[in-house]
């Protein structure tokens, strides 16, 4: 895309932002919409995933393709169906956070995604709540990072050490825990 568009950034057209105070917390009402919006689609994808045939055959297939395919499971179609709802589940997060932050830019989506692993591997692969809960936890603590080590650089509240903390969080589970949160330990049979 970067010959036919270009390197520049680029303005993500928004709504009016509108803030409600909540006695000692302000919420805007974009910040409303991408919190909603996230949890609609992480309760829609966890009902696809563990209450629909569908989802069956997911799970089935990113277990033991082979065995799945002898049990009558198309995993050809069942890959195709896993990869357009992980697009359109990538497209509405590009989306929501084009809505919050509103520049757009080739690489926008890097630190989002390494971050976005670190929630996945702290709330344990697999788990759709524990992906949440890890997001929940890597917000609080880059939040708090940001609010007690950081500096103010043109009214923007910045630090350098949210990141290294956020994959310092990587590093320790992956020592202490490798399941992560809410995952389930797996015994390799030889």
């Amino acid at each position: 895309v970067l010959p036919f568009v270009g390197p520049n950034p680029r303005q993500f057209p928004t709504m009016p932002t509108h803030i409600y105070n909540l006695g000692i917390i302000s919420v805007s009402n974009i910040q409303l919409i991408v919190i909603i919006s996230s949890a609609v689609l992480m309760v829609l994808l966890n009902y696809v995933i563990n209450y629909t045939r569908t989802g069956k055959a997911m799970r089935a297939v990113s277990y033991d393709m082979g065995a799945s395919s002898l049990m009558g499971v198309n995993v050809n179609r069942t890959i195709a169906i896993t990869f357009v709802i992980g697009s359109v589940l990538a497209g509405a997060g590009g989306v929501l956070y084009a809505t919050a932050y509103p520049q757009i830019e080739p690489t926008m989506g890097y630190i989002p995604g390494l971050k976005a692993f670190v929630a996945a591997v702290l709330g344990g692969i697999g788990s759709i709540p524990g992906a949440m809960v890890g997001g929940l936890v890597i917000g609080v603590v880059e939040s708090l990072t940001k609010a007690y080590i950081g500096t103010i650089t043109g009214g923007v509240i910045t630090s350098a050490f949210s990141d290294a903390i956020v994959f310092g969080i990587l590093i320790i589970v992956l020592l202490v825990k490798p399941s992560g949160l809410m995952g389930e330990p797996e015994t390799e049979k030889v």
